[in-house]
């Protein structure tokens, strides 16, 4: 059951209502996929009255607002393979990818639409109630231009490296549920070399600004894989002829076009219930960090070539501060700076108690 909580919004001091989203265990769904609930319109793009009235959300860190977008497969309670949602199994068809998804080795992906910032700076919700999670995960990825092109990000398409560069962020998420950049200045890797530019240039990383970046929602569509959900493509380019478009190789206003748009960040926040015996894994270029209870669990920082890094929950529940039978936060926070290849795998057994969220932000600078 819902409850209406207030929820105090932190970009105009205004109160209003949110909606606490109800508990949807993801690993019960391996025998009965379905998708959490509908996606909001570009034209619906607005702030928290609009998405509590019409779908789910959740108060995160220090107080800020979530609102979570429903069915990003427009099913409103079957799942493709004509499943149904909830928590048990009967009746349940089998693992369908929607066709509209993007086919990656194992699972999919799905571009959303344009996030459209205002004075609330998130989007509303459309869709019914959500009685089933599904394997269907929101996120935000925001397209960038590479330094190489006028206008262009510092940051992107512009060093490299060969292996994780970790200490680029800090070891406890920020109060608005971002990362925080060590430094002031650059961060230079001892093996690496230089990663970044400045604390100003990283923060437009995961936070709209005008002229830098542009944001749209996209979905994950996980795969039953033994024991775990896994998403998994080694060609990862939801962007590919959005935003700015596709990725230019030469300096100057002449610009060569790759044939997909490498430069982008993903940001996924979600909850999940701690049970015991979860682990979470990720394999990808470039940067990655996950964050479980706001404590950093993943470094994969800078840019380097595919690599793994895996978190058993009981081995680090103590570092973590989490206890079996509660719930957390998980956030996750990608970069896919340099053109070549665009890897990016999640292997994982936990439960999650919703299907992704957007976080409030304050309207575009």
């Amino acid at each position: 059951m819902r409850k209406l909580i207030p929820s105090k919004l932190l970009s105009g001091g205004k109160v209003r209502s949110a909606l606490l989203a109800s508990s949807l265990a993801l690993p019960v769904l391996l025998a009965g996929l379905s998708a959490c609930g509908g996606e909001a319109p570009e034209s619906q793009v607005t702030g928290a009255a609009s998405g509590a009235a019409a779908g789910s959300s959740s108060v995160g860190q220090a107080g800020r607002p979530v609102f979570i977008p429903m069915d990003p497969v427009g099913g409103g309670g079957a799942n493709a393979a004509g499943g149904t949602t909830g928590s048990g199994t009967a009746g349940a068809g089998p693992y369908m990818l929607p066709a509209d998804y993007t086919k990656g080795e194992k699972g999919g992906y799905k571009l959303g639409p344009a996030i459209e910032t205002g004075s609330a700076g998130a989007p509303g919700a459309a869709g019914g109630p959500s009685s089933g999670c599904g394997t269907a995960i929101l996120g935000v990825v925001r397209d960038f231009k590479g330094k190489n092109v006028p206008g262009g990000h510092p940051d992107f398409e512009a060093y490299s490296g060969s292996d994780a560069s970790e200490g680029i962020v800090k070891d406890i998420l920020g109060d608005d549920q971002k990362p925080v950049y060590a430094n002031s200045g650059p961060f230079i890797d001892a093996k690496n070399g230089q990663q970044t530019t400045s604390k100003a240039d990283f923060d437009q990383w995961y936070r709209g600004t005008a002229k830098v970046n542009k944001p749209y929602q996209v979905y994950f569509y996980f795969e039953p894989n033994g024991n775990v959900l896994t998403f998994d493509s080694s060609a990862f380019f939801p962007l590919d002829g959005k935003g700015w478009g596709n990725s230019c190789t030469e300096e100057g206003a002449t610009c060569k076009k790759q044939d997909h748009n490498f430069g982008f960040t993903t940001e996924v926040h979600t909850q999940f219930n701690y049970k015991g015996g979860e682990t979470f894994s990720f394999t990808g270029d470039d940067d990655l960090w996950v964050f479980i209870n706001h404590k950093l669990a993943i470094d994969l920082g800078g840019l380097h070539h595919k690599t793994s890094a895996t978190i058993n929950l009981d081995k680090e529940a103590a570092k973590l501060g989490i206890t079996v039978g509660n719930n957390y936060d998980l956030d996750l926070f990608h970069a896919e700076r340099h053109t070549d290849a665009s890897n990016f795998r999640v292997d994982t057994n936990l439960a999650f108690t919703n299907c992704g969220t957007i976080i409030e932000e304050p309207p575009v600078k």
